[in-house]
């Protein structure tokens, strides 16, 4: 009998991201990474996927206030190396260290787009329209 293989994350690349997720946070939020731009700058970090073999975490932040995300993202991926080492405290009990790469989250902006839309005219005017059933 063969595995059935999914590209869901499995609980513990889930696990393990959220373990990673709050390590990162904390990092960031003690002030610990020197850079100019990064110590002045607030970060969320939303969400971090994990690679199956959890040696790849893939942390997607948004800085607080700031139009611009590139020069933050880039801050962040210069630094990734120094970020990883101070990560080994919190998360003695990984194997390996993973990696980190740092991606700009959009998810925000899409749900602003999505909510745009709703209150739009167009849409507002064809929700306030009686379907044909309730004429009945």
């Amino acid at each position: 009998m063969t595995k059935a293989t999914s590209s869901a994350p499995s609980q513990r690349m889930l696990r393990v991201g959220e373990q990673v997720r709050a390590a990162i946070t904390q990092v960031l939020q003690r002030g610990e990474v020197r850079d100019d731009l990064l110590e002045t700058t607030v970060v969320s970090v939303s969400e971090v996927r994990m690679s199956p073999d959890l040696k790849i975490a893939t942390a997607y932040v948004t800085p607080l206030g700031l139009p611009d995300h590139k020069a933050v993202i880039d801050a962040l991926n210069r630094n990734a190396k120094f970020i990883r080492g101070r990560l080994s405290g919190q998360l003695r009990q990984m194997k390996y260290m993973p990696e980190v790469r740092f991606r700009d989250d959009t998810s925000f902006d899409n749900y602003q787009k999505i909510d745009q839309l709703l209150r739009s005219p167009e849409v507002s005017r064809d929700l306030d329209t009686p379907s044909s059933e309730d004429e009945e």
